[in-house]
């Protein structure tokens, strides 16, 4: 999963919504604000300590000389190291954070469901609003295709390609003239 700070106001407001609206949590009216303002700040720290882990897999890279087709498992690495999670285990992550926080926050009055339900309940919304990566990718492909693939212009037609993509679907700020 790729978490885009697009969609984290999304998130925080349909996991608060959909668990009182069916009476997992008791979250005053006036405090649903409050409520997803700290589910935002939990996700809003795991994406900044994922850029940490970006720059530090670059600044490793540079100094071992690595090439750049192993920045993959160069990342699977540290992340590991650090305690990181990435891919599929970002949102399993978020979902026990989320739960976590449903026990000491000062915004939730109330809660009714035990954890094993909170956590997949709130696994299942992430999961519905989790963005299809491979789309967007085939998506961009479509808008290059008349440059060739493999070479150094497809990458940077591409790369130009997949921002556009984003943006039209909302997960990137629109550009500013």
């Amino acid at each position: 999963m790729r978490l885009y700070r697009t969609r984290i106001p999304m998130i925080a407001n349909a996991v608060i919504d959909t668990l009182c609206n069916d009476v997992d949590i008791d979250v005053d009216l006036e405090e649903r604000p409050e409520a997803e303002e700290d589910l935002v700040a939990i996700m809003d720290t795991f994406l900044r300590r994922d850029l940490d882990l970006r720059d530090a897999v670059k600044d490793t890279m540079s100094r071992l000389n690595i090439p750049y087709d192993r920045y993959s498992k160069v990342r699977s690495e540290i992340a590991e190291e650090w305690g990181h999670p990435t891919g599929e285990s970002v949102k399993k992550y978020l979902s026990r954070q989320f739960v976590e926080n449903f026990m000491i926050s000062n915004f939730v009055q109330e809660v009714y469901s035990d954890d094993e339900m909170l956590f997949r309940k709130i696994l299942d919304i992430i999961r519905s609003l989790d963005v299809d990566e491979r789309g967007l990718r085939d998506e961009a492909k479509a808008m290059v295709k008349n440059v060739n693939e493999g070479t150094v212009d497809y990458e940077i037609a591409f790369a130009e390609a997949l921002k556009e993509v984003k943006r039209r679907h909302g997960l990137m700020p629109k550009r500013t003239k």
